[in-house]
């Protein structure tokens, strides 16, 4: 958008708009114009003597030579007044100007200045790709790729929800390739999709539609980066169904919580908690009796080979922790890391599965037996 301040407007004498009078109003002030999303919004403000009287909005194409009335405000908040003008072309360029009308006399002040506003071309980003849902516990989590940034006024996302029905609600807008919706209610199928803003308001078409049904498990767990949001950022493996795993980052009982940095993501452990020096390429957290024959996954903890340091997060890898339990004792447990990103407030996520070995010493990774949630 393109705004231009010209010179000095004449004052006009048009009662109501069109006819002459001898009382001269006081004259608007800091008059200003702006074009988003197909229209053109004017906004000026009250001079010092304004005395109730009413306004002509002026326009006029920048390639023309007269102006015409486009509209009659009447009525300002605050000391406040605005128009929008939803009759105009793209690729073209207008100028305005606003005068007030006395109401007795009929007689016009203009504007000190008019101003030239250019509407864009309504060429939106490209379509949004690459959405994926993930879901978890009473949420959904969108990813999608960020091809949209091509263009080159690119602005930022919406994300949209539609019903059984067909009908379409936004959800909520973010400038990051990700967004946590904590609204869905488990066992029911959600189906979103996403498109891209530029800084004109103009909007692409919708992504593809994905779908999710969110479901109470110990997988799809998610947690934030300690530098983004620290009360989420920490975890510990529980016993009880009824213990919330995530705790403060930086909680003395949590086991480990997640920290970004420039060369990376870390899981950082805590005083009570050790990693295997080496994580393992898998395919899932746990293989079933009808999973594909190539998945992969940790079954049984390393007896040895622990360290206590921060490890580097890999998404589609399985790390197993020896960790000191509610009990005092020694549990083994394992973490798969399903993937890394951000939510809508571009805070950094890690979504993960996760089993715990209720009996002490144990080597075998058995998951928890009961949701939690």
């Amino acid at each position: 958008m393109t705004r231009r301040v010209w010179g000095s407007v004449a004052v006009l004498a048009l009662a109501g708009c069109d006819s002459v009078g001898v009382d001269v109003p006081d004259a608007t002030r800091d008059l200003a114009a702006s074009y988003y999303a197909g229209a053109v919004t004017l906004s000026w403000e009250l001079g010092s003597g304004w005395d109730g009287e009413s306004f002509c909005v002026y326009a006029k194409r920048a390639s023309d030579t007269r102006y015409a009335v486009v509209a009659e405000v009447t009525s300002c908040i605050q000391g406040f007044c605005s128009y929008t003008d939803v009759n105009v072309e793209s690729g073209r360029s207008y100028d305005y100007y606003v005068a007030a009308v006395d109401p007795g006399s009929g007689a016009e002040r203009a504007s000190a200045s008019a101003v030239q506003v250019e509407v864009s071309d309504p060429t939106p980003p490209p379509v949004p790709v690459g959405l994926r849902v993930v879901a978890l516990d009473h949420t959904n989590y969108l990813t999608w790729g960020d091809n949209a940034r091509d263009a080159p006024d690119f602005s930022h996302y919406r994300v949209w929800l539609r019903s059984s029905e067909g009908s379409e609600f936004l959800l909520g807008e973010t400038d990051s390739e990700g967004f946590l919706d904590q609204l869905p209610e488990n066992g029911l199928t959600y189906s979103y999709f996403v498109t891209a803003m530029d800084a004109g308001g103009h909007e692409s078409a919708g992504s593809a539609l994905r779908h999710g049904t969110p479901r109470p498990d110990y997988t799809g767990e998610w947690l934030y980066n300690y530098f983004d949001l620290p009360s989420a950022s920490g975890f510990r493996l529980r016993s009880s169904d009824w213990d919330d795993p995530i705790v403060s980052g930086d909680d003395p009982a949590r086991h480990f919580r997640l920290e970004t940095d420039a060369s990376g993501w870390w899981l950082v452990p805590s005083a009570s908690a050790d990693f295997r020096q080496d994580s393992w390429a898998t395919t899932t957290l746990r293989c079933g009796p009808a999973s594909d024959p190539e998945c992969a996954n940790v079954t049984v903890a390393p007896s040895s080979g622990y360290i206590h340091q921060d490890l580097e997060v890999i998404p589609q890898s399985t790390y197993v922790l020896r960790v000191r339990g509610d009990d005092g004792q020694i549990h083994y447990g394992a973490i798969r890391i399903v993937l890394l990103g951000k939510d809508q407030n571009s805070d950094g996520i890690m979504i993960f599965d996760w089993a715990y070995q209720l009996q002490p010493g144990s080597l075998e990774l058995t998951p928890q037996p009961t949701p939690r949630r």
